[in-house]
Order: structure tokens, then C-alpha cells, then sequence
């Protein structure tokens, strides 16, 4: 099994070499992992790499290719990039990282820090606003150059799935 991952602005080709019961061997770009990997509960899995112990927490984003990992320290957004979403993409007319955008929670969560204000002009990478879920904080960056459009949220705040809290437009449009 070949897939490619996108995890936070990394992306890899990750390709499944063998697993028999827990023990699985993989290859993430050039690099071969041996892990022992166990379901503890739904959604909540434990890693044995190296002789070190892992927890992660794998919960299901909008589709079933779209994941948030949670470890003790940090979350990620994890997306998987099989030939069919390669193929939806490539027929797609969407030109991605240009025009108007928006942040949004990915999950249930309060609005921890607001990092801009309307008006500003922000550069790619720019972290705008940070979020706690399930006692985690995650940052949120622009992927390209914009403008602050609307801010539909203030710090305290307390924010559902999918709530957008941060809309954008291109730089160009003003």
C-alpha cells in the first residue's frame, strides 16, 4: 500500500512494507520504521518505537481522509493523499493558496490568542490565531499572502466544529 501524508506542511510517501498482528514495518519517504502498533481504545492508539512508548489519539476529520492526531505535546492535521484525491485534484480548477480563505476549528474548542487584527496585511506562514481542544493548543497560519478580512471570534471564546473564525482575501483584490 502506497499512499502519500500530509502532516502539518510536511508531506511523505508513506508505503506499508509488512504487519503481522501488531508489529508493522513501514517506509516513510527513504526511512524504514519498525513499530509495534496496538488499538488501547477507539481512536487512542500505542506505539512502541525504539524502546520508547507513544500515545496517539487519531480522530476523524470531515471525511475519512481527513484526521487530527493529538500527542501528549502537540496535534497535527493529518490529510490522506491516495490516487483518488491526487485524481480529484488535478481535475479540479480550484487554484489552491490563492483567493479568498478561511480558518476554521477543525473540532470543538476555545479561542485561546488572536494574533491580527482586520486590515492587516499578513505574509504565508503567519500564525494568525491559537486554539485549545482537548487540552491541546494548535496554531493556525495563512498558506499565502493576505489580508485580514473578518475576525468572527474573540480570545475566550468558545467555538464549535467546523466554525469558521478568520476569513481572508488575496492581497491583489485590494
Amino acid at each position: 500500500m502506497d499512499l502519500d501524508i500530509k502532516l502539518g506542511d510536511r508531506t511523505s510517501k508513506l508505503h506499508l512494507i509488512s504487519r503481522e498482528g501488531s508489529k508493522v514495518k513501514i517506509a516513510v519517504d527513504d526511512r524504514i520504521y519498525e513499530l509495534d502498533l496496538l488499538m488501547v481504545e477507539r481512536g487512542v492508539y500505542s506505539v512502541l518505537f525504539e524502546g520508547e512508548s507513544y500515545n496517539l489519539e487519531l480522530i476523524t476529520g470531515e471525511n475519512n481522509k481527513n484526521y487530527f492526531v493529538n500527542t501528549r505535546y502537540h496535534s497535527y492535521e493529518l490529510e490522506i493523499i491516495d490516487a483518488q484525491t491526487k485524481y480529484q485534484r488535478n481535475r479540479s480548477n480550484k487554484n489552491h493558496g490563492a483567493g479568498s480563505e478561511t480558518i476554521s476549528s477543525p473540532m470543538p474548542g476555545k479561542i485561546i490568542k488572536i494574533l491580527v487584527k482586520k486590515g492587516e496585511k499578513i505574509t504565508a506562514g503567519t500564525i494568525t490565531i491559537i486554539v485549545e481542544a482537548m487540552k491541546m493548543q494548535s496554531e493556525y497560519k495563512v498558506t499565502h499572502d493576505c489580508v485580514v478580512k473578518k475576525i468572527l471570534v474573540k480570545e475566550g471564546d468558545t467555538v464549535s466544529s467546523n466554525q469558521v473564525l478568520i476569513e481572508f482575501e488575496d492581497i491583489q483584490q485590494n
